[in-house]
């Protein structure tokens, strides 16, 4: 149901009655609302996959590793999630075929999450299904999207992505 006004236009107005900062209350509240529209939408486009935007990303960056397996470590550090939301993943991976977790030849503590030929189908038919809903952005142009990448890159690099 949509409102006959913005919401966060309104709270902003409301908070700037008491409080300063209302660029940053306006901008950081409008950026967790569209963050919990987008991950909705992804998830919606994925669900009929059997798959979260969060399994998807695990899925895609074993396809992107160059032996199609990596550490479940290192998953965690480039999908920049805890460690237990990693095993989550990979479990629930695991268990729909996507994935098989096995010892790390080399390194008898860690686990490694190898993606399938079942996993890389499916990530292909779910990227082209995020490709088609335009990743759930497709009210922006490329140049709106390429500015907020702009806009967002020296946050994450103050928080230390990278």
């Amino acid at each position: 149901m949509s409102l006959p006004f913005d919401p966060i236009d309104e709270a902003a107005r409301q908070w700037g009655t008491r409080w300063d900062g209302v660029p940053a209350m306006h901008a950081v509240t409008s950026l967790m609302r569209v963050q919990q529209l987008v991950i909705g939408r992804l998830d919606a486009i994925l669900k009929p996959h059997g798959l979260t935007f969060a399994r998807y990303e695990a899925l895609v960056l074993l396809v992107f590793s160059s032996r199609g397996s990596l550490p479940l470590g290192k998953m965690g550090e480039r999908l920049q999630v805890h460690p237990t939301s990693v095993t989550s993943i990979a479990r629930r991976l695991e268990a729909a075929g996507l994935i098989v977790r096995r010892a790390h030849p080399e390194d008898g503590r860690a686990v490694l999450a190898e993606i399938t030929a079942e996993g890389r189908a499916l990530v292909e038919v779910a990227t082209r299904d995020l490709l088609a809903a335009d990743f759930a952005l497709g009210a922006l142009s490329t140049d709106d999207l390429e500015q907020l990448s702009a806009l967002l890159r020296p946050v994450r690099q103050e928080a230390g992505d990278f």
